[in-house]
């Protein structure tokens, strides 16, 4: 067998996985939506993370400004989304969504237009319910195409759908809803469906939505984001280009974590093709943050156009590897430790689809390098508790 026979054999197995694992064949047909959008995973920022409801116009401008200034926009992030609190908690009285006028005195519109000045898109909220989560806005729940062609009107781009304060139905009832309102609104609206995994979402959102979570809210701990990434790991079959699981949004910069910690973060967020929605405050982060968020090489794998999610490949205690195909007969691989101490792991060529006889160049992705020494059977390195080794591997022997 050549080269290339060893490096998509790891394709074809996940490809196969995945049609086996699919309740039916519905979950790989066309989605409801045919919007176009998600052939790679979204790549942006959000507001909850760092501000919760605390959100007013001034301060998203000033992130869009950022996003642009700081070089993220060139990077690929160019959502700038919206969350929770920023309508009235009444709809006025033709049963309109209104701005709230203290915080969004200018109406969404205008920020749409100045988020869209600077080459970005402009994202919003709201819930299949009669309430958002937070309960100081109105839900979309009987008001959908109303909604859906507001959003339109005001030229929204992205839509993320929360699940709180509803009438009890099934997700499966109330969210094709939305999905048939964004379909006839007359605009391409990415549709996130902020589910939380109740329903198992990854097994009908393809056809539904653009995005689906996996998992409830993650926090900014350790424990939250290592629990969120396994529990999002489970579903990997049913990821492609079009949807994506999605294990909620990035923690990187908001301080409860290591910066190794946040490197593994963003690593199996990447690997794992997750939506990339930045949880900070853009306009002032640290060094750490921006070399981190900013890693051209790391985000390559996320957006690479083969759309395979990572899977883990073994996993012995505190000793995990992941691994997903690459497009250019390339596979990405993650040597986790999420221990407490010091340790070796070692990812194995038979885990990977490579015959252990095969030589393959390896590049670090964090250290920006390809290795001199190349790699026959396996590749192995000595972690730091809480951290990882990405590597690139390539076949050429």
């Amino acid at each position: 067998m050549g080269k290339r026979c060893f490096a998509m054999a790891f394709a074809v197995i996940m490809l196969i996985i995945g049609l086996l694992a699919s309740p039916t064949l519905a979950t790989i047909r066309r989605s409801m939506l045919t919007n176009g959008l998600g052939l790679t995973p979204p790549m942006g920022w959000n507001s909850w993370n760092h501000f919760g409801c605390d959100i007013e116009e001034k301060m998203i401008r000033e992130t869009a400004d950022a996003i642009v200034s700081t070089g993220l926009s060139k990077l690929g992030y160019e959502y700038v989304n919206l969350d929770d609190c920023w309508a009235e908690i009444s709809r006025d009285e033709k049963g309109y969504l209104m701005p709230k006028n203290s915080t969004f005195p200018s109406g969404i519109k205008a920020l749409a237009d100045y988020v869209h000045s600077k080459g970005l898109k402009l994202g919003i909220y709201s819930d299949a319910g009669y309430f958002t989560c937070s309960k100081r806005m109105p839900g979309s729940l009987g008001h959908e195409e109303q909604d859906a062609k507001t959003f339109a009107e005001w030229g929204i781009d992205y839509l993320k759908y929360d699940n709180c304060h509803n009438d009890g139905s099934k997700p499966t009832v109330r969210y094709p809803v939305m999905t048939r309102a964004l379909r006839k609104a007359g605009r391409p609206i990415f549709f996130s469906l902020c589910e939380w995994g109740d329903l198992h979402p990854a097994e009908w959102g393809y056809h539904v939505g653009n995005s689906w979570r996996t998992t409830n809210d993650i926090r900014d701990t350790w424990d939250s984001m290592i629990s969120r990434a396994d529990q999002n790991e489970i579903y990997a079959s049913y990821a492609r280009p079009g949807g994506w699981n999605d294990p909620d949004m990035l923690e990187i910069g908001n301080g409860g974590m290591t910066k190794d910690e946040y490197i593994v973060h963003f690593s199996l967020w990447a690997i794992s093709k997750a939506p990339l929605l930045l949880g900070c405050d853009i306009r002032n982060m640290t060094k750490d943050t921006v070399e981190i968020i900013t890693n051209k090489e790391v985000i390559a794998v996320n957006q690479d156009s083969y759309g395979v999610q990572a899977k883990k490949v073994r996993s012995q205690g505190d000793e995990e590897t992941w691994a997903a195909p690459l497009s250019g007969d390339r596979i990405a691989v993650i040597l986790l430790n999420k221990g407490p101490v010091r340790t070796s792991v070692t990812a194995h060529w038979d885990d990977l689809g490579l015959h252990p006889s095969t030589l393959v160049e390896a590049r670090d992705l964090w250290e920006h390098k390809t290795l001199k020494t190349q790699f026959m059977s396996n590749i192995t390195a000595t972690l730091s508790s809480h951290a990882c080794k990405f590597y690139v591997l390539k076949p050429v022997a």
